[in-house]
């Protein structure tokens, strides 16, 4: 660390607070009084989401309407992928009056959206880089989405909330630097500040974070400077978008692969889409749209390859691991950021569910359905947190491990690589296929308005009114407060079956309470009566405050299909605690199989997949690796 860096960062603050006032970006093909208000739109939308008796159309309804969907009476939008950009440009054209439809060929969030940091952030680092590149772009982009990621708490409170990081200083270098870095980040956030960042003492950082190491190499801690972003429960935001979508309007299918596009034999446009139903196998069936929207994430290039096999690629796939560790590692309500590893990347380790989750790792790798992690990466997260922690880190602790795929965008049309971005890419390569691609969870509903401003151009839609989304709160949303769960467990009770068939009650405890409040906000309550009405009220797992009503639930209320929907998406089990998703395994597929009438056939089936599914998750247990540092 540099005198000049401090005095570049100190510059640089002058000049961001010049600007600040007016720099915050918004997409100019949208009016300012359409995302302020909404009026009687948004009020209809907030009704029909606020019903605590509102339900989806179920899935052989939305397969219906998609097969509706002819070429004399086409959707105006189908969009391909159910990921966080997929769902919100659903959401958003259908909340725009437009007739939508979306097909995933796994389940909502199976992709990259479900294997993030589980941060909603601006990017400290994009903005230090804004700041020694002397990069206006960078800078806007920091700009954005600290706007949206502040929209996106609000929106959906009850899956997202404030988290503090701290970051640990070894000289008084560092503690001036990092301190003037986040005080610029937060005068960046301006009027979309969560909280302000703060300096603490080496005493008041062990207090507030108890493993945190005092000594570092030949160095002592100085003390921390915590900052605020956000966090959130990724995969059920994502079910949260598409079941919000599917109240508005659109008629949303996972489990349905598009196997081919359609072109008009005369004007050579995308008219639509060949679906397979991957749940029955063999059945296909046809969707016209005025505009196909390309939003299916590291393979969005296997779909334009559907319309020119020779097209050049656009995605450049990138490597992300995170590993899952004991409670124990990170206090409750504190993050760590390790701001420099030993190759220049960032490490966080967060408190998330329950446990810590730790990471990430940035490298190249190929596009693939089930990523795996590798056991050097996991060692690199070791190493990066066991600098700055006083407790033995162990490769034994290690809950579950994950690899996601970022995919990282580049123009087409650039002559060089260099145009490599973190930023989305939104373009229209063949009439009537809308592409977007790249960009990050945080910015998920401007990247999806985006694309469905250059769907409306592109089709010549006649939308009903302007973007609503950046005021619309999601599914599970309205009427929540922090202590909803209260009234859980003051009201309900937990009716548990025993092995010998007797229905005896048990406590709704505060764990169960509260989870149940977090992961369904204002349906909770319907999952509660489904634990006490129905004899669903025992834990799937030891240790876990999942419940066995949640499997019922899910399976009626939000298009979990498979055993895999609900151990990794619905309930997060799979990405917390490996071995404990195992266990469940059994219970999940009888409850499953109950709902959705399969024989026993369909249920060992389920059973294996799960358990493949699971075998990517490298735990401990179900990982061969050499211990050597980390035993």
């Amino acid at each position: 660390m540099s005198v000049s860096s401090v005095r570049r960062l100190a510059v640089s603050a002058a000049v961001i607070a010049a600007a600040s006032g007016g720099a915050v970006y918004l997409s100019p093909s949208v009016a300012s009084s359409d995302r302020a208000g909404g009026g009687p739109v948004l009020d209809s939308l907030n009704r029909t989401l606020g019903d605590p008796s509102a339900s989806v159309p179920s899935r052989s309804a939305q397969e219906s309407a998609l097969i509706k969907a002819t070429s004399s009476n086409p959707l105006d939008v189908l969009v391909i992928g159910g990921g966080a950009t997929g769902s919100g440009v659903a959401l958003d054209a259908a909340t725009r009056g437009l007739r939508v439809g979306l097909v995933e060929r796994e389940d909502f969030s199976s992709g990259t959206s479900s294997r993030s940091t589980k941060l909603i952030h601006g990017g400290v680092r994009y903005l230090e880089k804004a700041v020694f590149n002397l990069d206006y772009g960078q800078l806007k982009l920091v700009f954005h989405a600290l706007e949206e990621r502040k929209q996106l708490i609000e929106n959906a409170p009850h899956l997202c909330h404030a988290l503090p990081c701290m970051t640990p200083c070894f000289d008084w270098f560092e503690v001036v630097y990092y301190w003037m870095g986040l005080k610029m980040y937060d005068l960046v956030a301006g009027p979309r500040l969560l909280h302000l960042s703060r300096y603490y003492s080496a005493q008041e950082s062990a207090e507030l974070f108890p493993t945190l190491a005092r000594k570092g190499k030949d160095k002592s801690l100085r003390g921390t400077v915590v900052y605020y972003d956000g966090q959130m429960n990724d995969s059920r935001l994502n079910v949260g978008l598409a079941c919000t979508a599917s109240l508005a309007g659109a008629a949303v299918l996972n489990h349905a692969e598009v196997v081919s596009l359609i072109t008009d034999d005369d004007t050579k446009r995308i008219v639509g889409a060949r679906v397979r139903n991957n749940l029955t196998g063999s059945k296909e069936f046809e969707s016209y749209a005025r505009v196909v929207v390309n939003a299916a994430g590291p393979f969005c290039d296997s779909i334009r390859k559907m319309v020119d096999e020779d097209t050049k690629p656009m995605i450049c796939p990138s490597s992300g691991v995170h590993i899952v560790l004991p409670d124990y590692y990170s206090p409750e309500g504190m993050g760590l950021i390790v701001p420099k590893t030993k190759d220049g990347r960032v490490v966080f380790m967060l408190p998330w569910l329950g446990r810590t989750v730790a990471g990430t790792t940035d490298s190249n790798t190929s596009i693939t359905p089930l990523p795996e992690p590798h056991e050097d990466e996991i060692q690199f997260i070791l190493d990066a947190i066991s600098d700055y922690l006083n407790i033995k880190v162990r490769r034994t602790d290690v809950l579950s491990a994950w690899s996601g795929i970022r995919p990282l965008a580049m123009d087409p049309t650039a002559k060089s690589t260099e145009s490599i971005s973190r930023d989305h890419v939104v373009f229209e390569e063949h009439p009537g296929l809308v592409t977007i691609t790249g960009g990050k969870w945080t910015t998920y509903r401007s990247m999806a308005e985006d694309a469905v401003n250059a769907a409306i151009k592109s089709g010549k839609l006649s939308p009903t009114n302007g973007c609503v989304t950046q005021k619309l709160q999601l599914l599970g949303s309205h009427g929540w407060e922090p202590s909803s769960f209260t009234a859980l467990a003051q009201q309900y009770v937990r009716m548990k079956k025993t092995y010998g068939g007797k229905v005896v009650p048990g406590a709704m405890d505060t764990a169960a309470a509260k989870h149940l409040s977090h992961a369904y906000g204002s349906m909770a309550e319907r999952v509660a009566t489904i634990a006490q009405e129905e004899g669903l009220g025992k834990r799937l797992a030891h240790g876990h405050p999942f419940l066995e009503a949640e499997v019922a639930y899910c399976a009626r209320h939000e298009y979990c299909e498979s055993a895999v929907d609900f151990i990794a998406r619905r309930c997060r089990i799979a990405f917390l605690d490996t071995d404990a998703a195992a266990r469940a395994l059994q219970r999940v597929v009888e409850i499953l199989a109950s709902e959705h009438k399969w024989d026993k056939s369909r249920e060992k089936q389920e059973m294996q997949k799960a358990k493949e599914f699971l075998q990517t998750f490298k735990s401990s247990k179900n990982a061969q690796f050499h211990d050597g540092k980390h035993n």
